[in-house]
């Protein structure tokens, strides 16, 4: 949990790369996350150095004899000059050349870093302040780093913006990864999702790392994230990393297009896709474009999730309220694909203030088995109308929260049949969606409750409006008399 005090201690190192003149965020964190990379390299190194007096062995070392200049606790202490020097042009190309490092995780994700910072002035600033950090605990690593993401303020300009954390978590508590899962999101960002199902997973489910080839199974082949925003790839791959995931399998790669051609490969998919923008039919791969001919990312995203999920497979996505409801022949075609031919789960619709400040889209979450035989019989319906946080620009915490509500009722889903359409969630068959169109927006189905009010008859009312007046012309009388006075 990021206290009070931790968080001030990095609103004042953010203050500090501000001044200095480094003001993209995107690049404040990236070269934040690089410094708190080369101080947990030493933090490495010292843990290995005293397992090894207690043990008497002496084990492969990060930094050799003649490279300990290198190590955080060593230049933290010389001059600015000296230190700008040293970090510049040694300890990053260092970094970079730990490639050949199998031990080094860090370095996969280090080769095309940059360092930025401007003046030896503002790194002694910065080291000092991220000195003062402690980082021994994978959680306030976690912590820390989400609390640096809640800082990006604007949306990407391919459509990206992040999505909270909170409704991150509900989804991985919807769906419950389980330890044999193999996890993709393609189109990952900062990880979020990847992040949020390895914590779930640790929480739940920590007797996994009590079985080697599960451990294994978690460090290396469990969470696969792609993304054309080579920024974006560093940061989430270092996200994954501080919450200790050893090798997550982050990489570039236009998930839509005929380069990527993974098939029947994950058990679950859990992504935020983009909704903006549309592309090239050249572009995107051919065998998406046979299940839904559209050049909307929306609509792209869903196909390519039902190709790379293995039968049986589960998706978890966020999906803009005009694919439930699009009239076109694709959007039609995705939705009637999901419904026959696989198992459509749930529709949770959430109200548009969730993405603000970003955007002010409405959105839901769809949830689905990937079966290419059918099995949609009932689907369940949720209406969210509050998820903690107030809906407007601020996003303030408030008391109304329906998310531990949507997780218990999906859970408990024999108990939803006889709720009626009134409620807040219901189920649908699927003979009603064929009947709409595979329709699959709440409000389709909803019925609202209209109560009759009882209005007092006209002459009442006008009664008590003469009654009214004539109270306020007596008031205005005393008041003329008391001037006068």
């Amino acid at each position: 949990m990021m206290t009070g005090e931790l968080k001030s201690k990095v609103d004042k190192i953010w203050e500090t790369f501000w001044t200095g003149g480094i003001t993209n965020p995107l690049t404040v964190i990236e070269q934040f996350t690089y410094l708190l990379f080369i101080k947990g390299l030493d933090e490495v190194e010292t843990q290995r150095e005293q397992e090894d007096a207690l043990l008497g062995i002496e084990s492969e070392r990060i930094f050799p004899p003649d490279k300990q200049h290198l190590r955080w606790s060593k230049f933290k202490h010389f001059e600015a000059a000296h230190m700008y020097e040293v970090v510049s042009n040694e300890v990053f190309p260092f970094i970079k050349n730990l490639h050949g490092n199998k031990e080094s995780a860090y370095a996969k994700y280090m080769g095309d870093a940059m360092f930025m910072i401007p003046t030896p002035q503002l790194l002694v600033k910065i080291v000092d302040g991220i000195d003062h950090i402690p980082m021994k605990d994978r959680d306030t690593k976690g912590d820390l780093y989400e609390y640096l993401l809640s800082k990006i303020a604007t949306a990407g300009t391919n459509g990206q913006f992040r999505t909270p954390r909170h409704i991150i978590n509900m989804m991985v508590e919807l769906v419950k990864p389980t330890p044999e899962d193999i996890i993709v999101d393609p189109a990952a960002g900062s990880a979020g999702f990847l992040v949020a199902a390895g914590e779930y997973l640790r929480n739940h489910r920590s007797d996994l790392f009590l079985v080697q080839s599960l451990k294994e199974h978690f460090h290396n082949q469990m969470f696969y994230g792609f993304d054309m925003d080579r920024t974006m790839l560093r940061i989430g791959a270092m996200n994954m990393m501080l919450h200790g995931i050893e090798n997550p399998n982050i990489e570039y790669r236009d998930s839509l297009s005929e380069q990527n051609n993974d098939r029947d490969k994950y058990t679950l998919v859990l992504a935020n896709p983009p909704f903006k923008g549309s592309l090239d039919y050249e572009a995107v791969s051919s065998d998406l474009l046979k299940v839904v001919k559209t050049k909307k990312t929306e609509l792209l995203f869903l196909a390519l999730f039902l190709r790379i999920l293995k039968p049986g497979g589960r998706c978890a996505c966020i999906v803009p309220d005009g694919v439930l409801f699009g009239s076109s022949t694709a959007h039609k075609a995705i939705r009637k694909e999901i419904v026959e031919n696989h198992k459509l789960e749930a529709i949770i619709s959430m109200p548009s203030g969730v993405f603000k400040p970003y955007a002010g889209v409405s959105t839901a979450i769809m949830i689905f088995t990937k079966t290419g035989a059918g099995g949609t019989d009932h689907v369940w319906f949720y209406d969210m109308k509050a998820d903690g946080y107030s809906l407007d620009d601020k996003r303030t915490p408030i008391e109304e929260n329906d998310i531990p509500d949507i997780i218990a009722r999906f859970h408990n889903r024999e108990a939803e049949k006889d709720r009626k359409r009134t409620e807040q969630s219901f189920f649908v068959p699927v003979e009603e969606l064929r009947e709409n169109g595979y329709d699959l927006s709440i409000n389709k189905y909803k019925e609202i409750e209209y109560e009759e009010v009882q209005y007092e008859a006209p002459s009442v009312i006008l009664e008590k409006v003469e009654v009214l007046e004539r109270e306020i012309i007596q008031g205005i009388k005393e008041l003329k008399e008391m001037i006068r006075g």
